[in-house]
């Protein structure tokens, strides 16, 4: 018997190292520019939401794609308008359970990230109001 994983799982850990070192890279984008993260990877109902953060009146829930190259697809092309649509809803749902910002404004975002092979640098292409 192999000490190994099943291909297929190790697949799927490292899309979520991948995922997860995105989300990382996009917040540290967002604090680099005032907002204080609020919450990440919640669930509302079926629906996830990245990243969700706040700098003074603005209220941003972002969408982050990552990929460790871009030789196949840029993650911004796996960002469609059903996705958006599917973020706006779970945007909605989130701030009903948070009354006390239902005042802010509110934007949906998309960060696409690529890193440059395995633990390499990020490149980082972000997209307000989309």
């Amino acid at each position: 018997m192999s000490d190994q994983a099943p291909a297929g799982r190790t697949a799927a850990a490292r899309r979520r190292t991948v995922g997860a070192r995105g989300e990382a890279v996009a917040a540290r984008y967002l604090t680099d520019r005032g907002f204080e993260i609020l919450d990440r990877n919640v669930r509302v109902g079926h629906l996830e939401l990245d990243l969700i953060a706040r700098r003074n009146r603005l209220l941003v829930v972002c969408e982050v794609r990552a990929r460790s190259s871009d030789r196949i697809a840029h993650p911004a092309e796996t960002i469609d308008a059903h996705k958006i649509e599917r973020v706006r809803r779970g945007a909605a749902r989130w701030l009903a359970e948070h009354p006390e910002l239902g005042s802010l404004h509110t934007r949906v975002d998309a960060a696409a990230i690529v890193f440059d092979g395995p633990g390499g640098a990020p490149r980082i292409e972000y997209y307000e109001d989309v």
